[in-house]
């Protein structure tokens, strides 16, 4: 499974993009891993909406798959400005394309990001899990 080198990943499965950026907003997802164990992905539910604040560490969503539900972890604290709308409309897009069009929301940081992973440590963990 793939795991891109551009990205970094939280311990419950999150993927982050953007850091560095002049703008401050980053992209969030969840990982192919989660994506794989958790099975064919049928509901997603974002608790904060755009304009709404969110916590590094703290859930602020639930995925639902034809084996499970699980919380979502923000990896980052910050403002969301924007919502995957086609994600909500069609979880198994998360299924089919975890690091692009299945991406969950966009958050302008309000703090450095925490304890994210590297792409190597990432793969350890999986590895290891």
């Amino acid at each position: 499974m793939s795991v891109p080198e551009q990205l970094r990943y939280s311990e419950e499965h999150e993927w982050v993009a953007g850091l560095g950026g002049e703008d401050d907003i980053v992209t969030v997802g969840i990982t192919a891993h989660a994506a794989d164990a958790l099975g064919e992905i049928v509901y997603l539910e974002l608790q904060v909406g755009e304009g709404g604040a969110v916590e590094a560490g703290e859930v602020c969503g639930e995925v639902e798959s034809t084996k499970s539900v699980s919380d979502i972890y923000s990896p980052v604290s910050g403002e969301i400005t924007a919502i995957n709308s086609a994600v909500v409309d069609v979880p198994k897009v998360i299924n089919d394309d975890p690091y692009g069009e299945g991406w969950l929301f966009k958050v302008r940081l309000s703090a450095e990001p925490g304890d994210l992973l590297d792409s190597v440590a990432y793969e350890k963990l999986i590895e290891e899990g």
